[in-house]
């Protein structure tokens, strides 16, 4: 919370907006879709490399969810208000949330509200919310931020299968060329 009263003010109207949106959701269906998601879903932060970019990453944070039929997608995309649905070539859908403010102020919230009961799916939710609020404060524009989530995101969706283009060390090696040069 911010040191500021207007701030304060404007954090607590949006709180206040938050929670009417999502008192409008009936229990069942909030309770049936985080079911769902919990076996479903999948909460991801990206790494892609930009030279034109400020700390030379670009971090791009996504909540997503596919299946074949889309029913439960477009009931999500209903209930939470963003993000968008797409048709892969393979004929899957999939549902996706990128926008980090769309997260933080539509996502976040109903995962609070409608948790999660595996293990799992618990951590992952409170590491992506943890780096959501970071990129939402901007500190992913820090090569110390943008190393603090990095070493975050080494956590997230660990086990068998986890693929990644870059990891900590990548963000690591940037910053230590990029003090090198200077």
């Amino acid at each position: 919370m911010s040191d500021n009263p207007q701030e304060r003010l404007l954090e607590s109207s949006k709180n206040m907006e938050n929670q009417k949106w999502l008192k409008k959701i009936p229990s069942d269906k909030g309770w049936y879709m985080a079911g769902f998601v919990d076996g479903e879903g999948s909460f991801n932060i990206s790494f892609a490399r930009k030279d034109d970019y400020q700390s030379g990453w670009q971090v791009t944070p996504s909540f997503n969810v596919s299946q074949r039929d889309n029913t439960n997608l477009f009931l999500l995309k209903r209930y939470l208000g963003c993000g968008r649905l797409k048709k892969r070539r393979d004929g899957c859908w999939i549902f996706v949330v990128e926008n980090p403010n769309s997260l933080q102020e539509r996502v976040i919230p109903f995962f609070k509200r409608f948790n999660f009961l595996s293990s799992k799916a618990k951590t992952n939710f409170s590491l992506f919310q943890e780096i959501v609020n970071l990129i939402v404060l901007d500190k992913h524009l820090t090569k110390e931020g943008l190393e603090q989530i990095a070493q975050i995101r080494e956590k997230l969706n660990e086990g068998r299968g986890r693929k990644r283009k870059f990891n900590l060390s990548d963000i690591q090696s940037l910053k230590e060329s990029s003090e090198t040069i200077r």
